[in-house]
C-alpha cells in the first residue's frame, strides 16, 4: 500500500520532516516514490513551517495513497492558512 507519511531529518533535537509517499514495507526514513512537502515545527519568525504540493498530494490520493493521522492533521492545517491568507472581498 502506498501512504503519506512523514520522513524525519535534521540534527538532534532540531527536527525536520520531509511530507513522502512512500510504500508503507519501507523504513519511515528510507526509500520514498516523492517528496511533496515539508513540515519544520521549530520555524521561528519569518521561516515558513508548512509547505505541501496540493496537487501532487491529490493526485496520489486519487492512486488510492493514505494519509497517515499526522499528515491528515497538517493538510487540514495548511488549509486553514491558505484560507487566512486569502484576501477578504
Amino acid at each position: 500500500m502506498v501512504v503519506v507519511r512523514l520522513a524525519r531529518g535534521g540534527v538532534k533535537k532540531r527536527p525536520f520532516y520531509s511530507m513522502v509517499v512512500a510504500d508503507s514495507r519501507n523504513r519511515r526514513d528510507g526509500k520514498f516514490i516523492e517528496r511533496v512537502g515539508f513540515y519544520n515545527p521549530r520555524a521561528t519568525g519569518g521561516e515558513e513551517s508548512l509547505r505541501i504540493q496540493m496537487d501532487r498530494l491529490t493526485y496520489w490520493q486519487s492512486k488510492g495513497a493514505q494519509l497517515s493521522d499526522t499528515v491528515s492533521r497538517l493538510v487540514k492545517q495548511f488549509g486553514r492558512q491558505q484560507k487566512a491568507a486569502q484576501p477578504q472581498e
